[in-house]
This record gives C-alpha cells, structure tokens and sequence, in this order.
C-alpha cells in the first residue's frame, strides 16, 4: 500500500500470507458445514466408511487449525497495516479503533446469519492489540510463551467449574425460531446462540480469547521478523520445524487420546487440546510454506491466494449461504442428510468460491465487502473497478 489511494501492488503483496488464508477459509466452511448437524436433539447416527475417513481429515487437517491461522494471519496483517496508516500520517490508534468499530458491525451481520461468528472476536481483540504493537520481538515472545503455556491449565480449571449454561442449540424452544422460517426468529436464534453458546460461556470467552489473542501477538511478532517474506533463506529451519512441530502433535495426540480414554486423573488440573491445535497448525502451515518455496502446486497456489485476498466476503458468504441452505428461511434440510454430505458440500462451495474469486480480481481492486470496509474505514471513495483498456483489465499502480 503506498498510499491511501490505491491498493496495495500485486508485487508487494505476500502471496503466501493470502494463500494460508485461502487455505484456512477452507477450513472453516468444512467446520461450520459439518458442525450444522449438531443443531437440534441429539440423535443416534451411523455414519459410512466415506463419513467416518472425511471426519478424521477434518478432525486432523482442519478442527481449530483453521481459525487459529486465521487468526495469527490478522495479527500479521494487523502491524502491516498500523505501519502503513502511521507513514501516511494518520493516528493509527485512532484509525484502528474506528476499523474495529466497523468490523463489529460486520460481526453482527454475520452473527444474525451465523452463530458461530468470529468477527466479533476480531474486532474486541484487535483493540487490545494496540497496547502491543509496539513491543519488542523479545517481549512479543515472552508473552506468546507464557499464554501458550499458561493454556492447558487455565483451561482444566475452568473445566473444573462445571457452570450450567443455556444450550440454545438444542433446546426445542428455541429451535422452533431457527426451523420457523421467519427472518426475525431466525436471527433472533443465532443472536441468542452467539450470546450463550460464546460471548458468556467461560470455556470460549476465556480460554478461546486467550488462544486468540496468543495466535494474534505471534502474528505480530512473525511480521516484525518479516518470516514471510524471508522464507526462501529460512528452508532448513522451516524444516526443523515441519519435524518438530510433528513429532509434538502426535506425542501431545497420543497423550491426550490415552488419557481421554482412560480417564486420566491430571486432566482435572492439565488439558493439552490447544497444544494438539497449536502444533498440528502450525505443522500444516510450515508445510503449506514449505511446498509454495520449493514451486509445487502453482495453480492451485494461484487460485488459494484468490480466496485468501478476499477472505472476509468469502467468508460472510459462506455464512450467510448456509443460512439458506440449512434452516427455516432456506432449503431446511440441517440434521436430514449423512456426515460426508455437508463436507463435501462446504469443499464444492469453497471451490466455486475460488473460481469467482479469480475472476472477480481480474476485474475489481478489492472483494466487495473489504471494499466497503476499507472506504469506511479511511471514510474515502477508493476506485473499485479496475482500469480497463479495450475491455481489458489493467494492473493499476497501487
């Protein structure tokens, strides 16, 4: 970005960082598409071979993964974009807050379609990242360090509470709002869920904030070492990592597996989930790095970074689609169909989203909501149509 007119130059951008977004957008269709059949009464379910091998996959390349790269993604992106706001002359603190304010308002949008929201999140972490942007790479570590280490604790004692909460999804009441068919009740329904099932419940407003915002400060301290950008000189490390990082998620796995099933005693004090999380990511991710260095999977790669550029609209359309897909207000049909049904589902969605991607930023600066929300945010008209000679597109300047 150089300046507040324009977008930022292809050649500028790290198109990994859009294709580890690209990739982890996957991710979370899979995860909200998959999680739909867990609205409603339980039921008793046999699932096919084909669901069963599609569960594992999910459970190991994308469950939690995919949000916490995310989420180490916005904070990468939050210091790029505080150090370019800063060098135009603006107050970036000011400037920041405002986004935030406005991506809270996305976050409501979203939330009416989709309980399972993540903007709203964003948005109250992202203020408190301002009290951080300026550490140092060595306090950055510290921090992300002691978080990370902290987790596994804090989480088996909130655990230990074992607090009631009102499980709005599957409660007959207040279904009848999702299935109903009326817009209100259908909002009225994920705005409810959102409220109990995340911003009260302690398990998700502690322990999942606390895992955010340790992702977040991590991709703040990535950006202040530019690794994304160096990472041609960084092979053999990367490596070492991809090793590391695996060896610890299958011993963290077995662990944690051996224990669940016996029903270890230290869990009461000592829960690893996030550490399995954590280092299967950051696995996945080192060896999505890995594969872009060493040139593999170019068009692929080409296609992911499409999706990755306009993560948010992808994102808030996958939401808003499955509102028509699944409940009351659309087709209806959440809880009728088999497991590998809905993953399959939110692939193909996924893919049709890359394609549309592509093709939209052949001919558009911005996807249309990161459009909207960067003239709100700058309160300025930026053009959206890209320049066009003979009917063809241009690569702007910017």
């Amino acid at each position: 970005m150089t300046n507040s007119h324009h977008p930022i130059k292809q050649s500028k951008r790290t198109a990994i960082v859009d294709i580890l977004r690209g990739w982890a957008i996957l991710g979370v269709a899979i995860g909200n598409y998959s999680g739909l059949p867990h609205i409603d009464l339980p039921k008793k379910t046999t699932n096919s071979m084909l669901s069963e091998i599609l569960s594992n996959f999910d459970q190991f390349f994308f469950s939690g993964k995919s949000w916490t790269l995310l989420t180490i993604l916005f904070g990468y992106g939050f210091v790029i974009l505080i150090n370019n706001v800063a060098a135009k002359g603006k107050n970036p603190v000011t400037f920041f807050s405002w986004r935030m304010i406005l991506l809270f308002g996305l976050a409501f949008i979203n939330c009416c379609f989709w309980f399972g929201d993540i903007l709203k999140d964003y948005a109250f972490l992202g203020i408190l990242l301002l009290f951080f942007y300026r550490c140092s790479t060595k306090t950055l570590s510290i921090i992300c360090a002691v978080l990370v280490l902290t987790i596994p604790f804090l989480m088996a004692y909130i655990k230990g509470f074992n607090i009631e909460r009102i499980e709005i999804i599957s409660n007959p009441e207040y279904l009848k709002l999702y299935h109903s068919g009326n817009w209100l009740d259908f909002f009225k329904f994920n705005l409810l869920a959102s409220y109990y099932q995340q911003i009260i419940s302690p398990g998700y407003a502690i322990i999942a904030h606390i895992v955010m915002l340790a992702c977040m400060l991590f991709g703040i301290l990535l950006q202040k070492l530019d690794f994304f950008n160096r990472l041609n000189e960084m092979k053999k490390l990367l490596i070492y990592i991809l090793i590391i990082s695996l060896i610890f998620a299958v011993i963290i796995g077995v662990i944690f597996y051996l224990a669940i099933e016996n029903k270890a005693d230290f869990l009461k004090f000592f829960n690893p989930y996030y550490w399995l999380i954590l280092s299967t990511m950051i696995f996945i991710a080192t060896g999505i790095c890995l594969l872009y260095e060493n040139g593999k999977l170019k068009t692929i790669f080409k296609y992911f970074s499409a999706g990755g550029k306009m993560t948010l609209t992808n994102y808030m359309a996958q939401n808003i689609l499955a509102a028509f897909i699944f409940s009351g207000i659309g087709l209806n049909i959440e809880k009728t169909m088999p497991y590998w049904f809905y993953f399959l589902l939110a692939v193909f969605i996924f893919i049709v989203q890359l394609f549309i991607s592509k093709w939209w930023l052949s001919k558009y600066n911005y996807g249309p909501i990161e459009w909207l929300w960067r003239v709100t945010s700058y309160r300025q008209l930026f053009p959206f149509k890209k320049p066009t000679q003979n009917n063809i597109p241009l690569e702007t300047n910017a």
